[in-house]
């Protein structure tokens, strides 16, 4: 199931980068030159690869959810850095007073 679930989580990425890929470059980086051609634009409805990629990107989030799901049932407690730190100061030799 693990490795359906990321052959078809590989897929979708290379669906979504595609398609974001082949949008239209609508201009205006970062709001400068903003026309009101672009405010029009943008307020119309999706073409279908806007809707196509929206609805591919829903997908890839689901199937990476359900493959960390999935893969968290595989991992192991460890123990902390600071158990190890103390069982190592447990072990040092002390230092021995002067007589």
């Amino acid at each position: 199931m693990e490795n359906l679930l990321l052959v078809l989580n590989i897929i979708l990425a290379l669906i979504l980068v595609s398609l974001i890929l082949l949008q239209k470059s609508e201009g205006g980086a970062l709001g400068i030159g903003v026309s009101q051609e672009n405010f029009m634009l943008s307020r119309s409805a999706g073409s279908f690869i806007t809707k196509a990629t929206a609805v591919v990107a829903t997908l890839f989030i689901i199937c990476s959810l359900a493959l960390t799901i999935i893969s968290r049932a595989e991992l192991t407690p460890t123990s902390s850095v600071l158990d190890t730190i103390q069982e190592k100061t447990e072990d040092t030799p002390t230092i021995p007073e002067n007589n």
